[in-house]
């Protein structure tokens, strides 16, 4: 059960972040979730753990951590379209 709460945070973190950025990530649902775990890991190792925790991801690094992985990767598709 843990891991679906992961995996729903995960997807939600994703798409807060694709939303603040103002960015479609790749992928749809998926992309939002890879994008929302990937995310808290950065996050994570960035910033710590500090902040509510929901379904063991700590939201706040998660979502820092989020808007970092979109911004690089529209940097590389922005890149690779030219």
């Amino acid at each position: 059960m843990g891991f679906i709460i992961m995996i729903i945070v995960g997807g939600l973190i994703g798409w807060i972040a694709g939303m603040i950025m103002g960015k479609d990530i790749p992928g749809g649902i998926l992309g939002n979730i890879i994008a929302g775990l990937i995310g808290s890991f950065i996050g994570s190792k960035l910033l710590g753990t500090w902040g509510p925790v929901w379904g063991g991801v700590p939201i706040f690094p998660a979502l820092i951590g989020a808007i970092i992985l979109i911004f690089i990767v529209s940097l590389i598709l922005k890149a690779i379209k030219k």
